[in-house]
């Protein structure tokens, strides 16, 4: 439960980053604009569903919503990204980051323990038995 708390958390230190830039000027450009407000709506959204429906599907979510918000912000500091080229400074950047990478990794270890893998027995064990 500790690490649904924590995934939650971090889904919801991201979207209040996303909603905090939007509103400080984001609000303004094209595309990311909007894309900042989504991310908000969206981690608040996931969050929520982390918490109250203990099923994969949630886990999925925070794991995709962490990996394309810090796909699309590695994207913008290096090649830029419909026209905004970031930098790797600043505290949001690194408060949403570390989020990020928690969101990544809390719903992966969730996945992992919610999805069937067969029989959960080592492969050497699974193969003998066919």
């Amino acid at each position: 439960m500790r690490i649904r708390i924590v995934t939650a958390l971090a889904a919801l230190v991201s979207a209040a980053v996303h909603l905090i830039l939007f509103f400080d000027g984001y609000k303004d450009v094209d595309v990311i604009g909007p894309a900042f407000l989504t991310n908000a709506v969206a981690g608040v959204i996931i969050a929520a569903l982390l918490l109250r429906w203990h099923h994969w599907i949630p886990a999925f979510l925070v794991a995709g919503f962490g990996a394309s918000t810090l796909g699309a912000f590695v994207l913008s500091a290096t090649v830029g990204l419909f026209g905004i080229h970031e930098k790797w400074t600043g505290g949001w950047v690194l408060t949403a980051a570390v989020a990020e990478v928690v969101c990544i990794v809390g719903g992966l270890v969730l996945l992992s323990e919610q999805l069937p893998l067969r029989e959960r027995l080592p492969l050497r064990e699974r193969a003998v038995r066919r």
